[in-house]
């Protein structure tokens, strides 16, 4: 079993927007450590977790930022088969409009080879393809989601990662994931995400996490229009100036737990 966690990646792993706990975010990951260190307690073992993901960040800005990071805690003060790595990255990049697959998947391939030589384990995710609108956009996102991900399947599948795939069940696709932002999960997204990755760890989950959502009555109308003018100026237009400048919105920001902290945290 394994005794501690190390979440590398973007703002899909620092928890937006799930539940905003003390400053920070919660997250997939906050709630698979939760189970781990359960589990862990049973055994009467210590668990510790970091988590150094970061909004906004580009592949090649993990591999940089965070990687040596991680490889510091990996092999010294606990054996590396004792380690789990999870690396969740790339959409940040194919959703730019100069994306440079090529260049983008050698950084992705190298952080993915730097963690296997370090002797933990390693867990990837593939992207969802199809979580945008129909029409020209989202089927030329799609297909560069879908390049993105075959590399991620194949490196995958060459260096024995364990690998989370959503898209092989529609029930990912469901818009009562999303949050408010349109592009990030809530928590119910973030809970069900959790559940995927301990099944795929083999550690207790809720057996129910496939379900489909009950139905709710879509928004029309008036409210429909309020609902697209807020999320415009809220969060599209900041992402627009963010682009323009060069910015992103993980700048000057650095990840909940950048050493091993024992897991949960006392309050």
């Amino acid at each position: 079993m394994f005794t501690r966690f190390i979440a590398l990646g973007d703002s899909m792993t620092e928890g937006m927007n799930d539940d905003f706990i003390k400053g920070k975010f919660r997250g997939w990951a906050d709630r698979v450590a939760d189970q781990m260190a359960a589990s862990n307690a049973i055994n009467g073992d210590q668990f510790s977790y970091m988590n150094l993901a970061v909004r906004g960040k580009l592949v090649a800005q993990v591999v940089a930022e965070q990687l040596p990071v991680a490889l510091q805690y990996i092999g010294n003060d606990l054996p590396a088969e004792k380690i789990l790595v999870s690396f969740h990255a790339g959409a940040n990049d194919v959703l730019r409009p100069k994306y440079d697959p090529q260049r983008v998947i050698e950084s992705y391939n190298e952080a993915v080879y730097k963690i296997k030589e370090s002797g933990a384990s390693l867990m990837l995710f593939c992207v969802l393809e199809n979580f945008t609108k129909e029409g020209k956009t989202g089927t030329a996102l799609a297909e560069r989601f879908r390049f993105f991900n075959s590399n991620v399947k194949k490196i995958s599948q060459e260096v024995g990662a364990i690998l989370l795939d959503p898209n092989p069940e529609p029930f990912w696709n469901n818009k009562g994931f999303m949050s408010w932002d349109r592009l990030h999960m809530n928590s119910e997204g973030h809970y069900r995400a959790a559940q995927g990755v301990l099944a795929k760890l083999n550690l207790p989950h809720d057996e129910a996490f496939r379900e489909p959502l009950l139905k709710v009555n879509q928004v029309r109308g008036v409210k429909k229009w309020i609902e697209n003018f807020n999320w415009f100026f809220a969060f599209a237009l900041p992402w627009i100036w963010r682009r323009i400048r060069g910015r992103s919105s993980g700048d000057g920001r650095s990840g909940k737990y950048l050493t091993p902290v024992g897991w949960p945290i006392s309050s």
